[in-house]
């Protein structure tokens, strides 16, 4: 069920695209919330709203945020009259979409005369904190790439959540975004992700995409009882389309948890198990411990054979961070704390540019 709460709108903390971040007076308590206008509508201070504090109740990942299910102040809206693919559907919240391949899109003929990727590099993540230093590699090795982002509707649904996103986009590191699935907010929306990869190269006349769902993911501590499975079926498209996947590789030696020590058992499982075709992988440089136990675990899990495994020198991931004004973070960690996994998502691109 839902949890739900009225609030009074106090303060705007910030305004990004498509979404607004606001203080709510909930019982004498103010309380951050979160607005998507592109929802609800624009929010203004004064603002009666109902709110659906869920996730805070139950303490889970969203930044401590509550979510605008309905601006009292705003009366009736109008969903306009283009697009009828519905994302979220038959829930209370379905929103309509002009996806880009729907009969009266001007890109409906698009997806008819499609052939092929013609070998275009598809970089395939998992986490979305891998976003940040694989898209900065790439642009800051080439310029003039144009870098398309293709989020699943694995975690996040709104593309509007993502504050990489934003920022990415506000320094002209990511040329256009796409949404699949019940995800929405992309420059492009799309049904599946076998169009999400002919809009990258056709619509959107991109040269790479990086796939990775949005902000958040779910696990369960159980071998298949993860979200981010779908990355060996999203590389098998990318192969299906005679695009070239290359597969990020979830790799931390901070986690706590045994099941995600050196190659997390998220990766083992989609490269070994869930993956029907052969994927690229590219690898950092590893002290000689940890080195030993990477290779240990591709070995035991027939990774070495299945796959084509690269190994790729990695050490302007700072000087690129630091040249864009970014910061990368994953599950709290940054590079300095976490080396192995974002060095591994900068391998990916240095690979990636190799092939362009």
């Amino acid at each position: 069920m839902i949890s739900m709460k009225r609030g009074k709108v106090t303060k705007i903390i910030d305004k990004l695209e498509g979404r607004t971040d606001i203080s709510v007076d909930i019982d004498n308590r103010d309380e951050k919330a979160i607005n998507y206008d592109y929802l609800t509508g624009a929010v203004e201070v004064g603002d009666e709203v109902v709110l659906n504090t869920t996730a805070v109740e139950l303490s889970l990942g969203t930044g401590g945020y509550h979510f605008v299910i309905y601006n009292l102040n705003n009366g009736e809206q109008d969903a306009g009259k283009k697009g009828h693919i519905m994302k979220l559907r038959y829930t209370p919240f379905q929103v309509k979409t002009f996806a880009a391949e729907e009969q009266g899109s001007p890109h409906h003929d698009v997806f008819h005369r499609f052939k092929s990727l013609n070998k275009m590099p598809v970089i395939v993540g998992t986490l979305h904190s891998m976003l940040i230093p694989i898209a900065s590699v790439l642009k800051y090795l080439n310029n003039d790439l144009k870098i398309a982002f293709i989020m699943t509707d694995g975690a996040a649904l709104p593309l509007y959540l993502s504050n990489n996103v934003y920022e990415l986009k506000n320094r002209g590191i990511i040329h256009k975004t796409i949404t699949l699935g019940h995800a929405f907010g992309g420059d492009y929306e799309v049904v599946n992700i076998y169009n999400a990869l002919i809009a990258a190269k056709e619509i959107a006349k991109c040269g790479i995409a990086v796939v990775t769902m949005g902000p958040g993911i779910i696990g369960t501590g159980t071998p298949y009882g993860f979200t981010g499975i779908e990355q060996g079926y999203i590389a098998d498209a990318v192969n299906d389309l005679e695009g070239t996947p290359i597969v990020v590789p979830r790799i931390t030696f901070k986690d706590k948890r045994e099941r995600h020590y050196g190659l997390s058992h998220h990766s083992i499982t989609v490269l070994g198990k869930i993956m029907k075709t052969r994927s690229n992988i590219a690898l950092p440089e590893f002290s000689i411990g940890r080195e030993k136990i990477i290779q240990k675990q591709l070995k035991e899990n027939g990774l070495i054979q299945k796959h084509d495994i690269f190994r790729v020198e990695t050490d302007i991931l700072g000087e690129v961070l630091e040249y864009y004004k970014l910061e990368a973070g994953t599950m709290g960690r940054s590079l300095t704390d976490d080396p192995e996994f974002f060095n591994t998502c900068g391998a990916s691109a240095i690979y990636a540019d190799s092939l362009i």
